[in-house]
């Protein structure tokens, strides 16, 4: 086999947030460094196929080849250059086109793991990764049948993109395969419940508690590609820990997130205006939302926010909320002049943008244009009036340069203005507003946005947007206007989102049980607060005194003046290099080749890869750790491997059965 000429495929699901983003920035990396022996293969989506790919012929005679038999075997692609930065390769693979196969795939897919119960019927990631893993193993195999003398390595992000993996490895198929667990299925559904696990992983009853949640299945599919990949990744240090324990296999590697910061940020003037447009485009914002009550001052006013999924607990929304009524009051207390606008970016289920809202953005923008052509009329009275003023006349300004009818005019915009409702706390008419968690816990909480209330906030149940009607805004436009984003999760394996913000200079609370935080810590010690990271303690204190030590951050923020936190924004951009994929990407390589290293010993040493070996490998102290057994998965199912040793399970084969 030729090392040398490998072939790099990277396969993942449907979009799935932070994976996608992973996908996505880290392209242009792994291209430069394989150029077209990189193929990132995925599901043909064919709506947004069409505006992302630019179909192009298959690069090398192999690749055509396992192509053309794979449609000879009536399964559609799409080839082509993925329009993104570094244009990599991509096969798109329709998982439709094989839809009468499905239901005789499920019983295999069960029967080779001894799932039981069977799979159940209507779940469609399931059924949608059922048939990714089938179709994504026929394209591998069409691969190796026409590169026979070349390594293929295939990585694999998440269960529904890895159910190719135990097919692989019962058919012992020559592929390289890694697996990368980006959260765990039955961990989000534990954190999700109220269960503070960390300190218990040891102790948990696995089965039990999976057999509890809802997505039992989709648990034993993750298990199941977890083991059967050659080599383990995960995201995070925290997240190595619940996988050892929750899918009962220790990860070899971990594979931190970067960013493509070059993309996100640039260290000169064009920045610094960017920041000023964003900032704008807020305020005029909250200047619509808030029409009528306008009672506080724009100058003195901070932007913090929270993103993500809407999981309540999970993300930290319950803890945000909480810590923003403490600084409510302890801001009113002090009468302080300072206002914050707290926004909360969490898609839900609505039937519209409220009336209220659409009626706030077109009265402001009424008034603006008014006072626009208002502006304009007057300007131009005052230039004539100037060119005549002799000495001794009065001084144009001193004129009544003011027709009676642009006064009534004015009048009857700043009447539309008025109103008597308070403004609300959310911009959209939800689906279920009674139970809304968020609409709830803001009404428990007291944030109702009265007149007197030191913190505004603004739920926005929908994902950011430039074509939006009333935010018309990206995610990062966005963030370039906050002065503060707050993401105190409970269960978070990696936070994009906090290293987002430190990527573009914003300051930023985290919690001590994500990977990014816990990356922090490690990174910077005690000094991660000079650089604009706050970690809040969710491990070992109370919920309450972590609501009261993120109020303590968010109070220290207000309390600064303008050039010091324009310092701190310094400081924390600082860290971007440290999460750029030029640094982390090195992460990929060294567990490729640890991955080679395992499959084929002669021809990698181990010597090879010491200038490379990193500290974040799995600690010695994990060595001794208990497994509790998984009857969901049934003893044939077997995955521990050595190194370079291929252990299969023997079932008889029907993945090539059409």
């Amino acid at each position: 086999m030729e090392i040398r000429d490998m072939n790099d495929i990277e396969a993942a699901p449907i979009r799935m947030g932070g994976i996608y983003t992973v996908i996505k920035s880290k392209a242009p990396f792994t291209k430069r460094q394989y150029g077209d022996k990189y193929l990132l293969v995925g599901p043909l989506v064919r709506q947004s196929a069409s505006l992302e790919v630019v179909p192009l012929p298959p690069s090398t005679p192999e690749l055509a080849t396992a192509i053309e038999n794979l449609k000879r075997r009536g399964v559609d692609t799409l080839y082509g250059r993925w329009q993104v930065e570094g244009s990599p390769r991509v096969l798109l693979i329709d998982t439709v086109s094989n839809a009468q196969h499905l239901e005789t795939w499920k019983a295999d897919f069960a029967r080779r793991l001894c799932i039981s119960p069977p799979l159940p019927e209507g779940d469609v990631l399931i059924d949608e990764s059922i048939a990714f893993g089938y179709l994504s193993y026929w394209f591998l195999e069409e691969l190796v049948k026409a590169e026979q003398n070349k390594v293929i390595l295939a990585h694999f992000h998440e269960w529904p993109a890895g159910l190719a993996l135990p097919l692989i490895q019962q058919n012992k198929l020559d592929v390289v395969s890694i697996f990368t667990a980006h959260a765990t299925v039955l961990g989000r559904e534990l954190c999700k419940a109220g269960t503070d696990w960390y300190d218990i992983l040891d102790t948990l009853d696995v089965d039990r508690e999976a057999k509890g949640i809802e997505h039992f299945h989709w648990h034993c599919l993750e298990r199941a590609a977890a083991h059967a990949a050659d080599i383990f990744t995960t995201v995070s240090d925290i997240t190595a820990q619940e996988s050892e324990f929750l899918l009962q296999r220790k990860p070899h590697w971990i594979l931190p997130n970067g960013l493509n910061v070059s993309q996100m940020i640039a260290f000169n003037e064009a920045e610094n205006l960017r920041r000023s447009s964003s900032k704008r485009k807020l305020e005029d914002f909250v200047r619509s939302h808030f029409y009528g009550h306008l009672d506080f001052d724009l100058e003195d006013t901070l932007f913090f926010f929270t993103a993500g999924r809407y999981e309540f607990r999970n993300k930290g929304a319950d803890l945000y909320i909480d810590s923003l009524a403490l600084l409510n009051n302890r801001l009113k207390a002090q009468e302080s002049a300072t206002t914050v606008v707290a926004f909360i970016i969490m898609p839900a289920k609505s039937t519209s943008i409220t009336t209220e809202t659409l009626k706030g953005k077109a009265a402001v923008k009424s008034l603006k244009d008014y006072i626009t052509d208002m502006n304009r009329s007057l300007g131009a009275k005052l230039l004539e009036k100037s060119l005549s003023w002799k000495e001794g006349d009065a001084l144009p300004t001193k004129l009544n340069l003011v027709t009676e009818e642009e006064n009534i005019d004015l009048q009857r915009h700043l009447q539309a203005m008025q109103r008597h409702d308070m403004p609300s706390v959310c911009t959209h008419n939800l689906v279920e507003a009674d139970s809304d968690p968020i609409l709830k816990r803001l009404a428990e909480a007291g944030l109702q946005n009265q007149s007197t209330d030191r913190v505004k906030v603004i739920f926005f149940p929908s994902f950011l947007n430039p074509s939006d009607p009333v935010l018309p805004m990206n995610y990062y436009e966005f963030i370039r206007g906050i002065h503060l984003g707050v993401f105190p999760s409970v269960y978070e394996p990696w936070g994009y989102t906090a290293a987002e913000c430190v990527a573009m200079g914003i300051p930023s609370i985290t919690s001590n049980v994500t990977g990014f935080g816990l990356y922090m810590e490690q990174l910077l010690g005690e000094s991660t607060v000079d650089h604009g990271v706050y970690i809040v303690d969710r491990r070992t204190q109370s919920f309450e005194k972590a609501v009261s030590q993120t109020s303590d951050f968010m109070h220290e923020l207000c309390s600064m003046t303008p050039r010091e936190r324009k310092a701190l924004r310094h400081y924390t951009e600082e860290l971007s290099e440290v999460l750029d994929w030029e640094h982390m990407d090195l992460e990929y390589h060294k567990a490729r080749r640890f991955a080679l290293r395992s499959i084929y010993p002669d021809q990698i040493s181990e010597e090879e890869d010491e200038d490379t070996a990193w500290p974040g490998r799995i600690p010695n102290s994990w060595q001794n750790s208990r497994y509790p057994s998984d009857s969901s998965l049934g003893p044939n199912f077997q995955s521990n491997r050595g190194a370079g040793v291929r252990t299969v399970a023997i079932h008889p084969s029907s993945v090539n059965a059409q």
